[in-house]
């Protein structure tokens, strides 16, 4: 009997076809394959590594520092598909860049929100833990996010999003012939009084997961919707993904400084000029 290990992702990643050492630096986690190349555009110099499926990845560099993008489809299931396969080959941050419909009044429509904890309601993360497992932004990559929104003048809120599996149905949206879900409307008034900022599809599955595997991660939307108003425009998207390259840039920064400190983690001592 040969022996051969069960594990499809043993030396190249079975869906994203990224190998150990090849992926350097913070990883921005778009959706749509095409947001790639937008994120790309922002950064000196980027090189497509690999393609299969919904999953594109690029290297490069942002200010002189490394930073990749991988794509991961729409919803849970594909993007956690991409944490797992980046984890093994040795990834550590993971900024999710993307769009969201905004169920707060005061929310405009490109504006950004950045993710400081999101309601898990997205089947995936419960396939990983209980589901009153937090799911939690990174305060380093919170901290790196909302240093680079102001530092490049963008409109941001800070605060809860909440992950659905469906952009129907599980956002309180009416599906075909007005069909409504049961509770639909209580579920987005609960949240909208909770203080919920957004909805996406994404972002409580990435939380969760490198909180139970150590990581970094945290999240990056343009405001696409507001739910309140009923404005859709698809504007601003230049945004988040220039948001989340700079911060990624600056997450790498703080290391350096950290490492020279002899400390942890960031705090409030420690400057950003002193990279």
């Amino acid at each position: 009997m040969t022996d051969s290990s069960e594990d499809p992702n043993d030396g190249e990643q079975y869906h994203l076809g990224v190998c150990e050492g090849a992926v350097d630096g913070p990883v921005l986690l778009p959706g749509d394959p095409d947001r790639v190349e937008i994120v790309a555009d922002f950064w000196e110099t980027a090189e497509e590594l690999a393609s299969h499926r919904e999953y594109r990845t690029l290297v490069g560099e942002y200010e002189g520092e490394p930073v990749a993008v991988t794509s991961t489809g729409i919803g849970s299931p594909s993007a956690a598909i991409a944490v797992e396969e980046l984890a093994r080959v040795g990834v550590e941050s993971f900024l999710r860049v993307g769009s969201c419909g905004a169920i707060q009044r005061d929310v405009d429509i490109g504006d950004l929100v950045i993710t400081t904890g999101a309601v898990r309601q997205e089947g995936t993360s419960d396939e990983y833990v209980r589901e009153d497992y937090p799911a939690s932004a990174h305060g380093e990559v919170v901290t790196a996010l909302v240093t680079a929104a102001e530092r490049l003048g963008h409109e941001y809120h800070l605060g809860v999003t909440c992950s659905t599996d469906s952009f129907y149905a599980g956002q309180s949206r009416p599906g075909v012939g007005g069909f409504r879900a049961a509770g639909s409307d209580e579920r987005i008034e609960a949240l909208r009084e909770a203080g919920v900022l957004n909805f996406e599809m994404e972002a409580s599955a990435i939380l969760t997961l490198a909180g139970l595997y150590g990581l970094r991660a945290g999240a990056v939307c343009t405001v696409y919707a507001n739910r309140v108003t009923g404005e859709f425009r698809t504007e601003g998207q230049r945004k988040a993904a220039e948001t989340a390259s700079l911060a990624a840039a600056l997450l790498g920064r703080m290391d350096r400084i950290k490492e020279r400190a002899g400390v942890d983690r960031w705090h409030a001592g420690l400057s950003l000029d002193d990279a």
